[in-house]
């Protein structure tokens, strides 16, 4: 049964994240190009706009790291550390559709209390559903790289979902990272303050 949930997880992740990338590509002026040209495109004019052109600073706290209890046995998780300690530093923008570009490179201590450090570009589609423009909640993904101890701190891409709620410059920011039974698994959120 657990391997059948972490199984299902792990595909509505990947669903999203299909999803997610295909709303991300539908700017009409590369309709020509193929799929793959044509997204490459969008995310290097994306990054590149963000790194050359920032609207915002943002610092980077992280909060929560669980790893979830239906795809571990209880003395793993009982090992683990989940208060990610660390902090970031990123530069963000709004774009023409209100969604959000942000780079950024944060450290944190990860499930071994060994320091891990993430970088990359992360898109956000947002949403303000309330009278009050300050609320916003995103959903999106980023890419980038992460580097951890028990893996000799060699470089690793990463692709994972994104999802935020926040009012005005302050934001709860929030990913999954996928897995197989006691591997992966593991909600990671955190602070982000935007000035």
């Amino acid at each position: 049964m657990r391997y059948e949930i972490v199984n299902l997880t792990n595909k509505l992740i990947v669903i999203i994240l299909f999803f997610v990338s295909v709303a991300a590509a539908s700017d009409s002026a590369a309709a020509e190009q193929g799929f793959f040209s044509k997204n490459w495109q969008i995310l290097s004019d994306n990054v590149s706009q963000t790194w050359h052109a920032p609207e915002h600073y943002d610092l980077y706290v992280p909060a929560v790291t669980w790893h979830a209890r239906f795809a571990y046995d209880k003395e793993k998780t009982d090992r683990y550390n989940e208060r990610p300690w660390g902090a970031g530093f990123g530069q963000s923008r709004w774009d023409e559709h209100g969604n959000w570009h942000g780079l950024y490179l944060m450290a944190f201590k990860d499930s071994y209390n060994k320091w891990e450090p993430i970088g990359g570009y992360g898109w956000e589609k947002t949403w303000r559903p309330l009278a009050d423009d300050n609320f916003h909640l995103g959903l999106g993904y980023t890419l980038g790289a992460t580097a951890r101890d028990n893996w000799k701190y060699i470089p690793v891409p990463v692709l994972l979902p994104l999802a935020s709620v926040g009012y005005g410059p302050a934001t709860f920011q929030m990913t999954y990272i996928p897995g197989t039974y006691n591997n992966g698994n593991v909600y990671f959120a955190w602070l982000r303050f935007q000035f």
